[in-house]
């Protein structure tokens, strides 16, 4: 069984995404960010020292496994599953499942949260935000290019690597200026919102404000 220690509105929405697709059995532990804040709560601590989500327990081993980082669960997972929503077979698919796979986290959500957290403060919020907007289209005129080539971003077929980029690209289409000018990336984020499995995710995932 796994576990997974999911936040509202959080990254840990990809985890439950993935588990529906790959058809893993599994457990839901919710927790909700303080109002005031938006930080996860102090209870996440005593799951793991960072207290961050996602947390996944894998109790189906015979040492029980606690991991967080999305981009390592999903690597866990895509492992215990037989490489499954792995890379595909070609070296090229697998260059660009492994950059798309980090690229997410790597580069394009600092992006996003650093326009959430400048566009917070208040007076010079708006000016910051303006300065931080052309760094964030750069890298939605890069997604762009690469949707334009295929259907996902590591080949033919869906991979881990597009769950992993589903909350930034999700999160730019809500707060970052993605729109139907960006015709290839739509369509990507129509297809990910049409699969059963990520659909699934919702209904038990809970409140989630980017779908």
């Amino acid at each position: 069984m796994f576990i997974l220690h999911h936040l509202n509105n959080s990254r840990s929405q990809r985890i439950i995404w993935m588990l529906e697709e790959l058809g893993f059995p599994y457990e839901i532990r919710f927790y909700k960010r303080d109002p005031q804040t938006m930080l996860a709560p102090p209870e996440l601590r005593s799951i793991h020292p960072l207290g961050k989500a996602p947390i996944l327990e894998d109790r189906n081993s015979t040492s029980p496994v606690t991991l967080v980082e999305t981009g390592a669960i999903c690597e866990y997972l895509v492992e215990k599953a037989g490489g499954r929503l792995g890379p595909p077979n070609d070296a090229i698919g697998l260059l660009r499942y492994r950059q798309f796979l980090h690229y997410a986290e790597g580069s394009v959500m600092p992006m996003m949260l650093a326009k959430l957290a400048v566009s917070r403060v208040p007076l010079l919020g708006k000016k910051g935000a303006k300065r931080i907007q052309p760094m964030i289209d750069r890298h939605l005129d890069y997604i762009e290019q690469e949707l334009c080539d295929r259907p996902w971003f590591a080949g033919d077929v869906i991979t881990a690597a597009d769950i992993m980029m589903s909350f930034p690209v999700e999160v730019a289409k809500g707060r970052a200026g993605l729109d139907a000018s960006k015709p290839a990336t739509m369509a990507w984020l129509d297809r990910i919102h049409s699969r059963p499995a990520y659909r699934m995710a919702l209904t038990k995932g809970g409140e989630y404000a980017y779908a």
